[in-house]
């Protein structure tokens, strides 16, 4: 991939990200079909980032239903349900994460994941270890591959809100501490 960017990502990298993204909200998507089961969106919106992580071309499917997911975040009853749909909208989105070295790219590679950390937390009736704990099985499951990817960005942007913040310590905990070994 290159013209226009900053350094390159490969297609290969890309799917890793993507993998990264749709195994973090794999694991919240029943949060948003409790509260919405006739709402597709977000399932779609998987279904699409998972196609493009195990080896499809990367289409205006990821894009669509990227968006239709973020669409049903905006519509949703409740703020777990908001977090997974968008997770999954997050999923989707990852197959086009632009090789510009600009700090609020780093929330298509890790928000996924501070979203699922932060649905974990208020789950348990908003206990911050709770989500703090969630932070780090997110920086063991990441790979070698999707660090590699993150640290060509700047560090996540500052931002005072709890997503925020989780989002910003799994950043830093992957730039010094790395994924654990696979």
């Amino acid at each position: 991939m290159t013209g226009g960017s900053d350094f390159d990502l490969t297609m290969d990298e890309l799917r890793v990200v993507a993998r990264y993204a749709a195994e973090c909200a794999q694991e919240v998507l029943p949060v948003f079909e409790r509260t919405h089961p006739a709402d597709a969106r977000p399932r779609a919106a998987l279904d699409a980032a998972w196609l493009f992580a195990e080896g499809a071309r990367r289409t205006m499917l990821q894009r669509t239903a990227s968006l239709d997911a973020h669409r049903a975040a905006k519509d949703a009853a409740t703020e777990s349900a908001r977090l997974a749909a968008r997770a999954a909208g997050d999923a989707a989105a990852a197959a086009y994460l632009h090789p510009i070295a600009k700090a609020h790219q780093v929330g298509h590679i890790l928000r996924a994941a501070a979203c699922a950390a932060l649905i974990a937390e208020l789950e348990a009736d908003g206990d911050e270890a709770v989500g703090d704990a969630a932070v780090e099985r997110y920086r063991q499951r990441a790979t070698p591959e999707l660090v590699d990817v993150l640290t060509r960005y700047p560090a996540a942007p500052s931002d005072r809100s709890r997503l925020g913040r989780l989002m910003s310590a799994l950043d830093a905990a992957l730039r010094q501490d790395g994924p654990t070994a696979r």
